[in-house]
């Protein structure tokens, strides 16, 4: 079961009607971003040489792109499809392997992974840290399936879970590496909240997007034992025909570190 199979309906299902408001918005976003393409590439966490730091202080509080915004797709979980996991008790973790509450006790398997997301502020040129802001993470298990919607895993919670931002603007998540199913790239979906409380209410929604892998990664990823559809999968896709990332994933393109045998960390700045 994906994104694409009958338990809801996939975002490029749903006709032109609602697709053109979906893609202006993201074209307009990344057509505004195009002046200010220096001060996007230096957005990162990365500490800078004095010599850099000097020559660049005059545009430091320069604004700096947004994170792109992104389809929340059809199994967000946030009460705008059916189900809300985000006001269930236990939803504030920072590993989601396993289901919590009332559900199944189910466990996702797969190469392990921690997400580390940094929440900057873009009006400051990213050199503010978000910090007591919220994330809300969510993917599919290594069969492509999406706990709470997809055929079989129903009465699972799993791959979803929701943390504060520290003093850093980070929040981190242990998971597993998501598989590969038809039609689109491998990727992790995210909202960010301005608070812990609006986040568990399920309400203000700031931002929303998508993390997309490097091939290189999920080819060696997929090569593990228990990926093999996600190998047939990620054949025919490429993130330059991905519905998504089609239009632009230079700021959505996970750094990367690890190994499939000891488990990767993914990292990724998202300005807001």
């Amino acid at each position: 079961m994906n994104e694409r199979h009958d338990e809801g309906p996939h975002e490029h299902d749903r006709g032109l009607s609602y697709d053109l408001p979906v893609l202006a918005r993201r074209r307009m976003i990344r057509l505004m971003a195009g002046a200010s393409l220096v001060p996007l590439m230096g957005c990162t966490t990365e500490e800078k040489t004095p010599a850099a730091s000097a020559s660049s202080s005059s545009s430091s509080s320069a604004a700096c792109a947004e994170i792109p915004e992104e389809t929340a797709g059809p199994f967000p979980g946030d009460g705008s499809n059916g189900v809300n996991v985000l006001k269930e008790s236990g939803v504030v973790r920072s590993d989601i392997t396993k289901s919590f509450g009332d559900s199944a006790g189910g466990t996702a398997e797969g190469v392990p992974l921690t997400i580390t997301l940094t929440v900057v502020d873009a009006a400051s040129g990213c050199g503010t840290p978000k910090k007591s802001a919220a994330v809300y993470l969510w993917h599919c298990d290594r069969e492509g399936n999406y706990s709470l919607y997809s055929e079989g895993v129903t009465d699972e919670n799993y791959l979803r879970g929701v943390q504060e931002t520290d003093d850093k603007g980070q929040v981190t998540f242990t998971s597993v590496f998501p598989g590969c199913y038809a039609g689109r790239w491998p990727h992790i979906h995210f909202e960010v909240y301005g608070s812990l409380a609006d986040a568990t209410a399920a309400t203000s929604i700031t931002n929303t997007s998508q993390l997309a892998f490097p091939k290189d990664v999920c080819d060696t990823v997929y090569a593990t034992d228990g990926y093999d559809a996600s190998v047939r999968n990620l054949s025919s896709l490429s993130l330059e025909t991905d519905n998504i990332f089609s239009d632009g994933h230079a700021q959505q393109l996970a750094t990367m570190k690890g190994s499939a045998e000891e488990g990767y960390t993914a990292t990724l700045t998202v300005p807001v």
